[in-house]
Formats: structure tokens, C-alpha cells, sequence
């Protein structure tokens, strides 16, 4: 009997992950933190709507299908917060972005880290259940190096007391979180996913120049902190399976339509692109704000890079014409077969969601669509 070979992301017209969340999934998520709308109650409406998002990703021509990251509250904390070891807490204040503050939370290490029993691998095997023939379910998580900075810093009272009660030295903390990775990734593997998402800030807080006065970070050797980063994104990496494929997506903030974060990817291109392990970057080219292409030079041979070129923080149309010359431009730096198109971002990355309407938000997934079809026939 012969079985069709199943593609695997990345795709010519792609995305980055998450959409904006429907008003009775955001209903529902506000009655259950009042207390009232219990935990099945919840999941009910979460997975009607997540099977009706996976219908219109299909129905847009989509070969990649994701939950739209529809039962979190942001793109990375709750993925932490899944892990053992790691709490919740409330932190002083939210994450400082362009205009505006998000909500505060932050996560805490309070014992030893694992990845056992981490509640993603349930949230994936939904999607994977609505697989059809020719699309791939992918998981998006944080990067480990996203982990590791988060727990470092110091955001609400006792975290760094808490931490350094379990791990006394960054090595340790480094190596249970690649570990943690390790095992949540073995069992996405085992419930059959093949496709998962690095996404990651951490880079674009290096690319800005003024990083310093905005994270409140006391300055930082720049080499050691892109191989320390590129090194714990590996470290996770290691030993992963031949036929699962791990992308990552560089990002410089995407809360409410604003952004954190300026400044080209000249200062971490040396390490980022030419040594992280994974299969593709997917990649911020949206405004001005992200530099120009020259540091692709630095993008390892055969690997593969989306290019953000749609953005996903306004509702108008950028021109088609425009986006195939920065394609084209691009191909300088990388060749055509190895450059693919998607949004910047996704469309809700905390579930405040940006500023477009859902139309709008489709509107944009059409256009990658003909723009992709035109350039690469």
C-alpha cells in the first residue's frame, strides 16, 4: 500500500501562529477567571471555536494549520507557566512596549524544571485531530532562551531569590531547560506532530540600540549572550528526530499593534543565522524598524527563511508589487527557492489580539496567498 508523502512547513504562503480570538472565546476566558464558567465549560467553547478557525485556515488555502493559540493568554507565559517547576506570578509592572504597557505577569522557579506532562501536548493532539490530507499541524512555543530570560530577570519580589534556591548558577538553570524542552518536544513527537515553532524575542531586544534604557538590563557582551542563546535553543534541539522539523520566528514585540523593539539584525546575524539548528527564520521585514536584507549573508547554506513582509499590525493592504521587489531584493542574500512569504507576526500574540477586524485579518492571509502564487508560480 502507498502512503502520500505529508508536506512540511515552511510553506510558500505562510503564517506565524496565532489569530485573533473570537469575542466568545474571550467571553468565556473572562467568565472562567470570575469563577463563572468551570474548566469543561470553557474548553467547550475553545474547541468549537478552534475547529471553525481551522476550517477557514483550510478554506484560505493554508497548508499549515495551529489552534490560533486560542486557549492562552500570551504567546509564551502559559507555556512556562505548563512547565513543573514554574509559577505564576503577578509582576510589578507589564512588559514595556512602543506606547503602551501590557498586563503584568510573570514566571517564578519555585523547584526543580521538567516538561512532563506539559498541557500543550493535549492542546496538540485537538489540532492534529483536524489535519487533513496535505496540511501539517504546528505547535508554537517559546524558545527556551525566552525561558531562561524570563526567570532571570527580576520582575516581581523573590523571583531571583526563588530561582537561585533551585538552581545556583545559570548553567544548571540552562541545562534543566533544555532538558524540560527535550521532553516536552519527544512527547509533541510521539502524539504526531512534526512541525513546531521557536518563537523568540530575545533577539530583537539585542538588535536595538537602546535596549538598555527600555528592558531596564544593564549592558551585555553581545557575543555572549547570542551564543549562550543560540547554544540553549540547540541544547533543546539535540537529538530531535530526522523528520520533525523545528523553525523559529524572530520577533521585536507584537502587543495591541505595537512593537518593542528597533534596530536591524546586523548585531546577532553572525550567530543566529549562521549557527542556531533549526530548519527556517521566520522573520520581521514589515516597516523600517526590522534594517534592510544584508544580514541574510549570514543565514547558514540550505536553510530557509519567510520573509514577514505583510504586516499584521494594520488592516491596510500593502502593494503587491511592492512586496515582490522586496522579495526579489532578498534573493540577493538568499536564493529564491529558499525564501518563502508570511505576515510579521501573528495576528493576537497575547489575547488582547492587534488592531484589525477578523475580515481584515483574512484579508491579509489572501494577499501573502496571490503574492506567494505570483512569485513562485
Amino acid at each position: 500500500m502507498s502512503t502520500s508523502i505529508q508536506p512540511n512547513a515552511p510553506f510558500r504562503a505562510d503564517i506565524v501562529g496565532s489569530f485573533l480570538r473570537p469575542q466568545a472565546v474571550k467571553d468565556a476566558r473572562a467568565a472562567y477567571a470570575a469563577g463563572k464558567l468551570d474548566a469543561a465549560g470553557l474548553k467547550a467553547v475553545e474547541d468549537e471555536a478552534i475547529r471553525d478557525l481551522v476550517d477557514k485556515q483550510k478554506a484560505a488555502g493554508l497548508q499549515v494549520i495551529t489552534d490560533g493559540e486560542f486557549r492562552r493568554s500570551y504567546w509564551h507565559l502559559d507555556f512556562m507557566w505548563g512547565l513543573n517547576g514554574i509559577e505564576r506570578r503577578a509582576s510589578r509592572t507589564g512588559y514595556m512596549f512602543h506606547d503602551e504597557e501590557t498586563t503584568a505577569d510573570t514566571a517564578v522557579v519555585t523547584g526543580p524544571i521538567s516538561g512532563v506532562n506539559h498541557p500543550f501536548v493535549e492542546h496538540f493532539k485537538f489540532v492534529k485531530a483536524l489535519e487533513g490530507e496535505g496540511h501539517v499541524a504546528r505547535q508554537t512555543i517559546p524558545a527556551p532562551i525566552q525561558a531562561f530570560s524570563e526567570v532571570t530577570l527580576d520582575r516581581c519580589d523573590g523571583q531571583q531569590e526563588s530561582l537561585r534556591a533551585v538552581y545556583k548558577t545559570d548553567e544548571e538553570l540552562a541545562d534543566a531547560i533544555a532538558a524540560a524542552y527535550r521532553t516536552v518536544i519527544a512527547d509533541l513527537y510521539a502524539a504526531g506532530c512534526r512541525n513546531i515553532q521557536f518563537d523568540d524575542c530575545t533577539w530583537g531586544i539585542y538588535c536595538d540600540t537602546d535596549f538598555v534604557s527600555k528592558t531596564g538590563m544593564s549592558p551585555v557582551d553581545l557575543q555572549k549572550v547570542s551564543e549562550l542563546g543560540v547554544a540553549l535553543n540547540n541544547a533543546a534541539i539535540d537529538g530531535k528526530p530526522d523528520d520533525l522539523v523545528i523553525n523559529t520566528h524572530v520577533c521585536r514585540g507584537n502587543y495591541h499593534s505595537t512593537y518593542a523593539f528597533e534596530g536591524g539584525y546586523d548585531p546577532i546575524a553572525p550567530y543566529l543565522f549562521a549557527n542556531e539548528d533549526v530548519d527556517a527564520f521566520y522573520l520581521e521585514f514589515d516597516t523600517p524598524r526590522a534594517g534592510g536584507f544584508e544580514p541574510l549573508k549570514y543565514v547558514a547554506p540550505g536553510k530557509k527563511v519567510v520573509l514577514g513582509l505583510v504586516t499584521t499590525k494594520a488592516a491596510e493592504l500593502e502593494n503587491e508589487d511592492v512586496i515582490v521587489e522586496r522579495i526579489r531584493e532578498a534573493a540577493k542574500y538568499v536564493p529564491l527557492e529558499n525564501l518563502y512569504l508570511s505576515p510579521q507576526c501573528g495576528f493576537a500574540s497575547c489575547e488582547i489580539g492587534n488592531k484589525l477586524t477578523e475580515d481584515e485579518q483574512w484579508a491579509k492571509i489572501a494577499l501573502v496567498k496571490r503574492i506567494a502564487e505570483r512569485v513562485w508560480k
